[in-house]
């Protein structure tokens, strides 16, 4: 991942485009394109199949949530440690990091405009 000024932002947030937010991924985290790859290959094909552009639009929203947190350095080392607590503590941790996870995603889904389902 690239570095940032204290508290800024790596990059701007793209618009919710495919390829603005595969270029966004480029930049701040290459390691997650073939998850995107995978992942935007998948909502096309149950578009096709089900001639609706539901999955596709799903796969933007979430990509664009992803992108809003990982290009914030901050956020997105929150969002490691919350994963990390999930996946290696007791049971109320984990109510405790998902609840945070959560929060979190809220958050980014509000400040996108992207209304939770």
């Amino acid at each position: 991942m690239t570095t940032s000024a204290a508290g800024q932002p790596l990059i701007p947030q793209p618009p919710p485009t495919v390829t603005a937010l595969r270029q966004a991924v480029s930049q701040i985290a290459p390691a997650a394109l073939p998850a995107f790859a995978r992942e935007l290959d998948q909502a096309a094909d149950q578009s096709r199949q089900g001639s609706e552009l539901g999955p596709l639009r799903r796969f933007v929203a979430q990509w664009s949530v992803y992108v809003y947190i990982q290009r914030q350095p901050d956020l997105a080392r929150q969002l490691r440690h919350w994963e990390d607590v999930a996946e290696s503590s007791d049971a109320g941790q984990v109510r405790q990091a998902a609840s945070e996870i959560g929060k979190m995603l809220d958050d980014a889904h509000a400040a996108l405009g992207i209304p939770i389902r």
